[in-house]
């Protein structure tokens, strides 16, 4: 059950597993060049993690191993107690690209979303509302500025319930109420039971994130 509480939206009486990420070290290499290795970290219920490091430390190359998209070079990528599950059918992606179709409007992209990611939650709308842009529900996504595109990918993080929210950069383009916005729909989700990790430059307003720096 999913209800909008000033305009935040917040996951009730979900009943995520329990449910654990665990990483062991990893390693990357790109182009022939160590990234990084011996990367460790734990991810479960109600936590949620700062990934930092500089510029091209593999702060994204890590989110997309977690992914599927990059194989790693050593280590382990793990979930205890979701059976047979991969990572991937049980997070959300919010990368560097917004992963937007231009000619569809900001609801048709979230109905394909929902339609794609299964366990429905927020309508189109709802989510659209909860991201402060219910008026530009008709319009063409290509029709809207980079910060207005940006909420409408993260209002896919409402449309389907996945326990864990993997967010490369997520303020990225975000003026500060959009900002805020963000941090309480992230405090929600740990609420209810879900999980984080974020690669960022900055904070992310929630107190109980612990960091994990990766690179020299």
């Amino acid at each position: 059950m999913v209800e909008c509480i000033g305009g935040i939206a917040a996951l009730t009486q979900v009943s995520f597993p329990d449910l654990r990420l665990r990483v062991e070290n990893l390693c990357c290499r790109r182009g022939g060049r160590l990234i990084f290795e011996g990367v460790n970290l734990s991810l479960a219920n109600g936590e949620a993690l700062a990934l930092t490091g500089r510029n091209g430390a593999g702060k994204s190359s890590l989110i997309a191993m977690l992914c599927g998209r990059l194989r790693p070079d050593g280590g382990s990528i793990a979930i205890e107690g979701a059976d047979e599950a991969e990572l991937i059918e049980l997070s959300h992606l919010v990368g560097h690209r917004d992963g937007l179709k231009t000619a569809l409007t900001a609801r048709e992209n979230l109905a394909f979303a929902q339609d794609v990611l299964g366990h429905p939650a927020l309508s189109p709308e709802a989510a659209l509302d909860a991201v402060g842009l219910a008026h530009a529900a008709a319009l063409p996504v290509g029709y809207l500025s980079a910060g207005q595109r940006r909420r409408v990918a993260l209002a896919r993080l409402l449309v389907s319930q996945r326990p864990f929210w993997l967010l490369d950069e997520p303020m990225s383009a975000l003026d500060a109420a959009s900002q805020a916005m963000l941090t309480g729909l992230m405090r929600g989700h740990l609420g209810a039971g879900g999980a984080i990790l974020a690669a960022t430059h900055g904070p992310l307003g929630l107190d109980q994130a612990r960091e994990v720096r990766i690179g020299s």
